[in-house]
């Protein structure tokens, strides 16, 4: 966004996560909760979150949005699927995930209806279909893989990775070389 906007200002209720994120000279890091930013009313042009609504209390979250949005400005909120490789990849994914699914959280549902269990506060903008991609070794495929909030659960639980059993087959038909990995993005503005 940092192109786009002259000042961009990007809260996380988690202080680790903001001490973590990338500087940028157009970016400023808050610590704040999505449900109250902490931001002048009317001082926002566009208001986004990014795979983190289904965490937020979405009604409170709302109201501030629509507290901070300048007149005219935009509300967008967008989520992504399970990436795709290619089919021989994809159903070993399909197999992790079946593994984990029991211990993702009530609130993945949201993501799963792609937000279309979510009213928004403002009049809908229509939005193309698009994706997002990365080229990645398989490491970097199980690593995300790991950081999922249903894997960390799996671990906490079962005592083992939730790619233990298919990370072999996965190395073998992803092979040595980067991949495209596609995610199909929702975006929901108004």
């Amino acid at each position: 966004m940092a192109p786009y906007f002259k000042k961009i200002i990007a809260t996380d209720a988690s202080a680790e996560q903001v001490a973590s994120a990338s500087q940028h000279e157009k970016i400023e890091f808050k610590v704040a909760k999505a449900e109250a930013s902490g931001l002048p009313a009317a001082s926002a042009d566009l208001v986004t979150v990014a795979q983190a609504l289904h965490w937020f209390h979405i009604d409170e979250f709302f109201a501030e949005a629509m507290r901070v949005l300048t007149p005219g400005g935009v509300l967008a909120v967008w989520c992504y699927e399970r990436g795709n490789v290619n089919s021989s990849c994809d159903e070993i994914f399909e197999k992790i995930f079946a593994e984990v699914e029991p211990h993702w959280p009530p609130e993945r549902e949201t993501v799963d209806s792609r937000y279309q269990n979510i009213t928004l506060p403002v009049a809908e903008l229509p939005a193309e279909a698009f994706f997002m991609s990365a080229s990645w070794v398989v490491g970097d495929m199980l690593g995300y893989i790991r950081t999922w909030s249903a894997s960390q659960r799996y671990l906490a639980t079962s005592g083992k990775e939730s790619t233990t059993l298919w990370e072999g087959p996965l190395r073998q038909r992803w092979g040595a070389g980067a991949r495209t990995v596609s995610w199909p993005i929702t975006l929901r503005a108004g």
